[in-house]
């Protein structure tokens, strides 16, 4: 994994000093070759052993070897964005206005992806997966954007025969509730973890013997604290029209890595999903 990924999506769960030290890295990734580990904490007003620390703590024997892996890591991205420069040029060419645009946008949304899919093992999307399949019933919420997602994926889960509740408003998901039983999921999506009502839903499934699993942004709040299971995402960008983008679109391919997941931990998960595909197009299409 690149170290800059790697910062940026570990970045929420730093120290104060740790996320000093990572921002001074990825502001100056392409001149960190010039930087001593001395300079560093000179530039920051640190310790130098709080820099070393910092490179071993990300997994790294020291400074040296972090320098070394950013300046690789630039290269390589530099290397990517002269070839995608070179391919908008040529699209540019025959009238695309929207190319580098486009363009920008795509490499956003990969390194969105690639960060989100860093930070949630592998072993825990397969907890997850085995948790959903061999679950009575599953609740999915979500308030607001959030909706959008847990709704598409209600969706998802239904198309599989998976018994799903799906409910958009906190009273009636609570109504719901009351009908569950030990070994019940619920997902619960929400990108801050921050609305107390979801939190009081996830506690009260988890005293009827159900699993809550949070999907959220990576970062510490009172909604993953209370679940069971957690689904990271890691999207950043400052400009506030792109970071959603860039969100909704490493979620959704986090989820899509679940859902495969599911096909295949359900024996026959690819008949169910087919000869439920092949009756809502008859609805659909007659």
């Amino acid at each position: 994994m690149s170290p800059l990924v790697k910062i940026r999506a570990e970045r929420d769960q730093m120290s104060a000093i740790e996320r000093r030290i990572a921002d001074f890295i990825l502001d100056n990734a392409h001149l960190l070759r010039d930087y001593s580990s001395q300079q560093v904490a000179n530039a920051l007003k640190i310790s130098q052993s709080s820099v070393v620390k910092f490179s071993q703590k990300l997994g790294f024997k020291g400074y040296p070897d972090l320098k070394l892996s950013v300046g690789e890591s630039v290269a390589h991205h530099r290397a990517i964005e002269n070839q995608s420069n070179d391919d908008a040029d040529a699209v540019r060419a025959v009238a695309d206005p929207y190319a580098a645009l486009a363009d920008g946008l795509s490499r956003g949304k990969l390194e969105a992806q690639a960060e989100t899919r860093a930070i949630n093992a592998p072993a825990q999307l397969d907890a997850i997966a085995a948790a959903i399949a061999g679950a009575p019933k599953v609740f999915v919420t979500g308030l607001g954007e959030d909706g959008i997602q847990a709704q598409a994926f209600a969706l998802k889960l239904s198309l599989l025969d998976i018994h799903t509740v799906h409910h958009c408003d906190p009273v009636f998901l609570s109504t719901s509730l009351a009908t569950a039983t030990h070994g019940d999921v619920m997902f619960v999506f929400s990108e801050h973890g921050r609305q107390n009502a979801l939190a009081q839903l996830s506690r009260d499934l988890r005293e009827r013997g159900g699993k809550v699993v949070s999907v959220t942004r990576h970062t510490a709040n009172p909604l993953r604290a209370h679940a069971d299971a957690s689904l990271l995402v890691s999207a950043h960008d400052e400009r506030p029209a792109v970071e959603p983008l860039l969100y909704c679109a490493a979620l959704q391919h986090l989820l899509d890595v679940l859902f495969l997941a599911l096909c295949e931990r359900i024996g026959d998960g690819a008949a169910r999903l087919g000869a439920n595909v092949e009756r809502m197009r008859h609805l659909i299409d007659p």
